[in-house]
């Protein structure tokens, strides 16, 4: 299955090559995969608390169901 990447600070989608550039704030995500409406960190991508996500909104982005 194909990947879409995202800029995690505003999650609009960006390039392959701006992923691989800024792996550090960009989200990937397989296309069809389905969404869970759950939180995860820009940082790692794993599914994090609905408590860190409201303390740290900078750095957590919340897929839509």
């Amino acid at each position: 299955m194909s990947k879409r990447h995202r800029d995690a600070k505003n999650g609009q989608f960006v390039t392959e090559t701006t992923a691989r550039r800024r792996p550090a704030t960009t989200l990937s995500e397989t296309v069809g995969g389905g969404a869970t409406g759950r939180e995860r960190s820009t940082k790692t991508g794993q599914f994090v608390p609905n408590g860190t996500a409201k303390r740290k909104p900078s750095t957590t982005v919340t897929e839509d169901k």
